[in-house]
């Protein structure tokens, strides 16, 4: 069997089959597996195949009472690096990959090291994190020093960093800042040393604070930083400053967070909430569209001269503005 037939096969899973792309896409680098690896057979170039359509799928969002759900249910290290996913807008590879020397306190700012597309980027540091991220260091560099004395101090070096620099994997600004409890060999270098924190860890770690928050929406780790870009861009922040903070290539990617907001249906009051009212629809601003330096403002005011008292301050308004 060859080209013709592999094509067939596929063309099968997806029409009759009815497979998803991703598993056609398995299926296809199973087949050049089989043949490169085990038949040793080269494989031509397959036509006429019928490929199954990935389909388009809005995120899953959280709303801001559900991420403050979530994370008081995340506890210790936990609690911290669900404050980083969201906060910062990081994936869970890039939160647990981050060292010592990526952190900026002075600015409160956060390198990102070869995110998706092996590219770096720079995204901020919550404010909320700063004091409880500088106590979880002090403990990492506790255990950092105990390895330095016991002799497994090292830690893994991308690319060829470890030849040019044969040094730095000892230096503290390499610690990984979410380091695993355990030491473990590392299978490329057969070499004894402390990795970063289980990736599984945390996902079931989230998906139980999920739980445990009583929210049943698909979510996953991922979902922070889904909400991350969507609450940004409710509070009126740019799409291009968005696009950078994330690390998307093309606008195109994050636009889909505005569809998830869809700001041109949602928004919109369905015409049943009217029935048996007398009036008309009137077309009102949503809180969202308001600029922050006026939320500011509000905000001002309401802490000083109502003593944070909201609801005085709205009967305040009501009765200056409420008669007619």
């Amino acid at each position: 069997m060859g080209e013709k037939e592999i094509g067939e096969f596929l063309s099968n899973l997806a029409v009759r089959g009815n497979v998803a792309a991703s598993t056609q896409n398995q299926a296809l680098c199973s087949v050049i597996f089989l043949y490169k690896q085990v038949l040793e057979k080269e494989i031509g170039q397959i036509e006429n195949v019928v490929w199954a359509k990935r389909p388009q799928i809005l995120p899953e969002v959280f709303t801001a009472d559900e991420v403050e759900r979530v994370l008081s249910n995340l506890k210790g290290v936990f609690w911290l690096m669900g404050i980083l996913l969201y906060g910062a807008g990081l994936r869970i590879i890039e939160c647990l990959r981050l060292r010592v020397k990526d952190i900026d306190f002075t600015y409160k700012k956060i390198t990102v090291r070869e995110g998706k597309g092996e590219k770096d980027r720079i995204t901020m540091l919550p404010e909320l994190c700063v004091e409880p991220l500088k106590k979880h260091l002090e403990k990492v560099k506790m255990q950092y020093d105990q390895d330095l004395r016991d002799g497994f101090c090292t830690v893994y070096m991308p690319y060829a960093l470890a030849k040019k620099f044969p040094n730095a994997n000892k230096e503290w600004g390499w610690r990984y800042i979410f380091p695993a409890s355990q030491l473990s060999v590392d299978p490329r270098s057969g070499v004894k040393q402390r990795h970063h924190f289980d990736e599984s860890a945390v996902q079931r770690a989230v998906k139980q604070a999920i739980r445990d928050a009583g929210i049943h929406k698909h979510a996953s780790c991922h979902t922070f930083r889904h909400s991350f870009a969507t609450h940004l861009l409710e509070a009126g922040y740019d799409i291009r400053t968005v696009q950078e903070l994330l690390g998307h290539e093309d606008v195109n990617t994050t636009m889909i967070y505005t569809h998830v907001l869809n700001k041109g249906t949602i928004r919109v009051s369905s015409p049943a909430d009217f029935l048996g009212k007398k009036g008309i629809l009137l077309c009102g601003n949503p809180f969202a569209k308001i600029s922050p330096a006026l939320v500011n403002q509000f905000a001002e005011i309401v802490a000083n001269r109502y003593k944070s008292d909201l609801e005085a301050a709205l009967k305040a308004f009501i009765n200056l503005h409420g008669k007619r």
